[in-house]
């Protein structure tokens, strides 16, 4: 590998490609891979052996490209198998975890609602977060399935159901300082909720932080592309069908960003 070799972005579905626009907006000359594992989605209802079976597949193809970084663009995914992952290949693996710290770092005494997937909440990973912070903050978990779903289904047009749902998993919240958004799926719902809840709540994410480690990474390693080309990016998906979608969905949150 080089520093004109890609960087591996995956995800269990759509949802990473939030992740794959940010690495784009910060790292222009990077070369960036894609892949969503629709036909497996969503992995937060599947064991973590099922979910480290796929991640070791998808990485496995990685490797066959040569990639110079992998980021698991999915906190499910993270939570379940990480440090096997990262034992595994050769390359610097790049997970993913709920923003506890961004939205602890706001202010004490705060009241958070983690809106995530259920398997995100209930591994251990999570919870040992979770006990950071937990002295000096109120902590709330929200599963939020129908939430993957809408970005899988293709709906993020239909607003009243979009609206609706979130408005749902808001009654649920318990009247948060900040909603911290523990599913890169969830990226795409950030502007309307925020609408949603105005200057009250805040909204955080963790695709911001987890770029700019991957960057701080490739440079310590020097392997920063400093071409001045922009660099490209390939979706790929195994269910063929979504290749279309991936396009659509990377340019939509480009043009919000």
């Amino acid at each position: 590998m080089n520093k004109n070799s890609p960087i591996g972005v995956f995800d269990s579905g759509l949802g990473g490609i939030s992740v794959a626009a940010e690495a784009a907006r910060q790292l222009e000359a990077e070369n960036i891979s894609y892949f969503g594992d629709s036909i497996h989605n969503p992995y937060g209802t599947k064991t973590k052996e099922e979910i480290t079976q796929y991640c070791i597949e998808i990485c496995d193809e990685f490797m066959k490209q040569n990639v110079k970084a992998i980021v698991i663009a999915c906190n499910t995914a993270t939570s379940a198998c990480v440090p096997l992952l990262r034992k595994r290949y050769p390359v610097d693996i790049i997970g993913m975890e709920p923003a506890l710290k961004v939205a602890a770092d706001l202010g004490k005494g705060l009241k958070i609602a983690v809106w995530a997937t259920r398997l995100t909440l209930e591994e251990e990973k999570f919870s040992k977060l979770m006990e950071r912070f937990k002295k000096d903050e109120s902590i709330v978990k929200i599963a939020c399935p129908k939430l993957v779903r809408i970005v899988e289904d293709d709906r993020l047009d239909d607003k009243n159901l979009v609206r609706e749902t979130l408005l749902e998993y808001l009654s649920l919240s318990e009247n948060p300082d900040v909603i911290v958004l523990g599913c890169t799926h969830f990226i795409f719902y950030k502007e309307m909720l925020q609408k949603l809840v105005g200057d009250q709540i805040q909204v955080v994410d963790g695709n911001e932080g987890t770029v700019r480690h991957l960057k701080d990474i490739l440079e310590r390693k020097n392997l920063l592309n400093d071409s001045s080309q922009k660099g490209t990016i390939e979706f790929d998906n195994s269910l063929s069908e979504k290749k279309d979608q991936s396009k659509k969905l990377f340019d939509r949150i480009s043009m919000e960003e």
